[in-house]
């Protein structure tokens, strides 16, 4: 197929109404292009999620970046829950606060996933300049035409028929998530040119829910994001506006004896809550129920390359780079995906083909990088938050930030609260900060009854030594 000029008549598909692809439709529709939007699944605005389905997800500055761009950023912090820091539950001792940043004004968001879903929907549809189309699977594409198939099913439950649709386009997007069909198709064009990974987490979740207090009350801080680690596994629980909390236990399918594959019957189920999270027996009277009744979930990391193919086809958002939740920024680094692809747009880029090239060069590495970063944040989450030297590393952070935020931030700052940073910039001094605090703290080097200015010579100094490949000299 020829090379398409990047203009106002190419009409533009979109595989996979998710956030991701919805935020795609409503920008390039805000832009002037013609826009067909394809969802496999029923319109979730009308028909309610399955229970044990509806993970909260942590809005944050990359993610309200994209969500501005398309004017959209207020609209979802109003139904966002902000969280200033994370609630460490430890066994046998009472919990602690541990802010995310030194800056008090810094949070991230709780947020519903089909809630923000259903907004940005909503604004594709009170624009008036999208086709959309839901309960349509993808059955048959065309890279080389730039052509689809999908099937769809009929609204009537009476009817059993369903019918074709076809759609020609001059660019396809594949948005389609962690399963995409889109890529798939990639995969099977380019044979061994197209590189694909997916690992699997040994780990697998189970959501449950902390209803709100006879009162109508949160039963646990508003302001948090709460943590229970314990090792091999952890618990984690999210604000909602309804003053509930949505709770996500994270563990072992196999390991013996906690593991998903090993705990189902209800005197199982107790025992091991009693043993590891007592504290949530009494807050989720039902919790049997839950855990019998709710799924659990698989949890994995998807990488591949190349994204774009023919000039005219370009994956994003999960169906380029699926990864785990402990960072949480899945979302966020598909809605920066979508604020990539505009800001090229307006770089002065013609054709098609060469802005995905371009896309994919930029994002490529950065998401690699937030993939690894999660898996990080994962190991740190269940197990490093309730050891000494990390609540200690934290607390030094802490401060810095708090009286030298001009000179420093940590990791997790970088990632979350720094968007001008890329994802690889961040990791890349982030991971070397992080290790140049722990190895100064372990030899006794760095403590807290320094000067201030002293701990920070200190860090800086063995982070930028790190950062060289060499060891600072004693």
């Amino acid at each position: 197929m020829s090379v398409m000029s990047l203009n106002k008549n190419d009409k533009i598909l979109i595989i996979g109404a998710g956030l991701c692809g919805s935020l795609l439709a409503l920008r390039l529709a805000q832009r002037g292009h013609q826009v067909t939007l394809v969802e496999k699944r029923p319109d979730l605005r009308r028909q309610s999620l399955d229970a044990g389905r509806s993970i909260n997800l942590a809005l944050s500055d990359r993610g309200l970046n994209a969500l501005k761009m398309a004017g959209m950023d207020q609209k979802a912090l109003a139904i966002s829950l902000p969280m200033h820091g994370r609630m460490i539950h430890q066994l046998q001792r009472d919990p602690f606060f541990s802010p995310y940043s030194g800056n008090p004004n810094t949070a991230i968001n709780s947020i519903s996933r089909p809630g923000l879903n259903a907004l940005l929907l909503d604004a594709i549809e009170a624009l008036g300049k999208v086709n959309l189309y839901f309960d349509a699977p993808c059955i048959g594409l065309d890279l080389e035409t730039c052509a689809a198939q999908f099937e769809q099913n009929s609204s009537d439950p009476e009817q059993q028929d369903k019918s074709v649709l076809e759609i020609q386009a001059n660019v396809i997007f594949g948005c389609d998530g962690a399963g995409s069909v889109v890529r798939k198709t990639l995969q099977e064009q380019n044979g061994a040119d197209f590189k694909f990974s997916l690992d699997w987490l040994s780990h697998g979740y189970k959501e449950l829910s902390i209803a709100p207090g006879a009162d109508g009350s949160f039963q646990l801080r508003a302001d948090a994001l709460h943590i229970w680690p314990r090792g091999q596994d952890m618990i984690i629980a999210l604000p909602n506006l309804d003053h509930s909390f949505t709770v996500t236990l994270f563990m072992s399918h196999t390991e013996y004896p906690h593991g998903f594959d090993h705990i189902e019957s209800a005197p199982q189920i107790r025992h091991y809550f009693e043993e590891k999270y007592p504290e949530l027996l009494q807050l989720i009277p039902d919790l049997i129920e839950q855990y019998q009744e709710n799924p659990t979930g698989p949890l994995g990391t998807v990488k591949c390359g190349p994204w774009n193919a023919k000039g005219n086809v370009l994956i994003l958002g999960d169906a380029a780079h699926a990864i785990v939740p402990f960072y949480g920024q899945g979302m966020n680094a598909s809605f920066e995906d979508v604020l990539v692809l505009d800001q090229l747009m307006d770089s002065g880029i013609t054709e098609w083909s060469a802005l995905f090239d371009q896309f994919a060069q930029k994002r490529k590495k950065d998401a690699d990088a937030i993939a690894d970063l999660a898996l990080d944040n994962f190991h740190e989450m269940k197990e490093h938050t309730a050891d000494p030297i990390f609540q200690r590393k934290r607390g030094i952070e802490v401060r810095l930030e708090q009286e030298r935020s001009e000179q420093y931030q940590s990791k997790y700052s970088m990632v979350t609260f720094s968007p001008e940073l890329t994802y690889h910039q961040a990791m890349t001094r982030g991971r070397a900060q992080d290790r140049a605090i722990e190895q100064l703290l372990r030899q006794n080097k760095l403590n807290e009854s320094q000067e201030l200015d002293e701990q920070l010579l200190l860090i800086q100094g063995h982070t930028n030594a790190l950062l060289e490949q060499k060891e600072p000299n004693d």
